[in-house]
């Protein structure tokens, strides 16, 4: 069992910044993505920026240039610093880990994606 916990919503005013955590714990063998997703009132939640297994960084095309993700391996935490923010980056911010399948410690785990229970992040005009 995987537990994310995350922190660092608000509000601010268009053009302002926010920086969001997300502290992971628990049973991590080995992850597919762990990363940032989004969720505005009546829309589809969508993928904000994740880190790869690779080590590579995905970036929704709307946020590119303004959010930055980052982590520190040592804490199991990842950040999304959110810059120039904008009316329509409101939403409640998840942080997702994808895990991958297999066996670890003498056990089968099968692949599964773990969400935190969402921060908000509100934009003012």
């Amino acid at each position: 069992q995987v537990q994310l916990v995350e922190s660092g919503g608000g509000l601010v005013q268009a053009g302002g910044s926010l920086r969001l955590s997300c502290a992971a714990s628990g049973s991590i063998f080995s992850i597919n993505s762990i990363g940032w997703y989004r969720q505005a009132s009546g829309k589809q939640r969508e993928l904000v920026a994740v880190f790869t297994s690779g080590g590579t960084t995905n970036y929704a095309d709307s946020v590119k240039g303004r959010f930055t993700i980052s982590r520190d391996n040592a804490k199991n935490t990842v950040f999304l610093q959110m810059n120039s923010l904008k009316p329509e980056d409101k939403g409640t911010y998840y942080c997702n880990l994808d895990h991958r399948g297999g066996y670890y410690s003498g056990s089968y785990y099968p692949r599964y994606n773990y969400w935190g229970q969402g921060t908000q992040v509100t934009v003012s005009s």
